[in-house]
C-alpha cells in the first residue's frame, strides 16, 4: 500500500492508503476528523466539502493520490470565526448535517469575493444541498459574514 504525506489542518501527516481512496475516508477513518460528512458519495450534495489548496473541493471524489503538496483544510481548522458567528446569528442549521460543507463552500466564496452579491452567493452555493431548505438563511449568513472582517481559509 502506498504511503502519502499530506498537510491537513496545518500538520504534515503520513498515511498508508490505496491510491484511489477518497480523501473523505482518509480524513474520517485514518485521521479521525469526522467534521467532514459523507452525503451522496458522488460529489453532488456538497456535505463532504473541504479546502484543497484554498479551493472548495468534494472530498468524496478526490483520491488521496491527487492531493500532492496541496494543503487540506477541514471544518475542524477553518479560521472563519465571523462566518461561524453569522451562521449562528441567522439560525441557519436545522438538522445540521450539511452545515460543515455549506460553511466550507461559503468560506471559499468569501475568500475570493469578500462582498458577494446575492447572485454570486447563489451561484457559489448552488451545488451544496440542504435537506431542510435553509437556503435563504444561508444567503443571509453569508451576507452578514461579509460585513465581519476575518480570514476565511
Amino acid at each position: 500500500m502506498p504511503r502519502y504525506t499530506i498537510e491537513v489542518n496545518g500538520k504534515k501527516r503520513e498515511i498508508d492508503a490505496p491510491e484511489d481512496m477518497p480523501l473523505l475516508w482518509v480524513l474520517r477513518d485514518r485521521l479521525g476528523l469526522t467534521g467532514t460528512k459523507y452525503g451522496c458519495g458522488a460529489g453532488i450534495c456538497g456535505s463532504c466539502t473541504v479546502h484543497i489548496g484554498g479551493e472548495a473541493a468534494r472530498s468524496c471524489q478526490t483520491p488521496i493520490s491527487a492531493i500532492g503538496s496541496e494543503r487540506v483544510t477541514t471544518i475542524e481548522a477553518l479560521a472563519a470565526e465571523g462566518l461561524k458567528q453569522a451562521w449562528i446569528a441567522e439560525d441557519v442549521a436545522q438538522c445540521g448535517f450539511c452545515q460543515a460543507g455549506q460553511i466550507m463552500q461559503a468560506a471559499a466564496l468569501l475568500g475570493k469575493t469578500p462582498k458577494p452579491a446575492d447572485d454570486e452567493i447563489d451561484a457559489a452555493m448552488n451545488d451544496n444541498l440542504c435537506r431542510c431548505g435553509t437556503y435563504l438563511r444561508i444567503r443571509a449568513a453569508i451576507r452578514r459574514a461579509a460585513e465581519i472582517e476575518g480570514k476565511y481559509y
